[in-house]
């Protein structure tokens, strides 16, 4: 026995197109807020991790470099007799 029911026949072509078009909703909110984090992440300018990773290098290398030099001009320094370290310094007198 099967009935034939407009109005059934209506809301089931109602919620199919409902449920189409809210998967299509779905789809296109995500596009958007894809987009949008994106364009977030972009406007921070963050730094691709190899120049990252070849900036710390660098920095290192300067870093020992400086420690052997700071160590050369101690020993100079000692050499030449300086009573001094170098970076420290007395305070002055104060002019009356």
């Amino acid at each position: 026995m099967q009935t034939d029911n407009r109005f059934l026949d209506g809301m089931a072509k109602f919620l199919t197109n409902a449920a189409g078009a809210a998967q299509a909703f779905k789809a296109e909110m995500e596009t958007m807020m894809k987009s949008r984090l994106e364009k977030m992440i972009a406007d921070l300018e963050f730094v691709p991790r190899d120049e990252f990773d070849a900036v710390k290098a660098m920095a290192a290398k300067a870093r020992a470099e400086n420690e052997k030099l700071a160590a050369r001009i101690s020993e100079l320094e000692t050499k030449l007799g300086m009573s001094k370290p170098r970076g420290k310094s007395t305070p002055r007198p104060r002019k009356a």
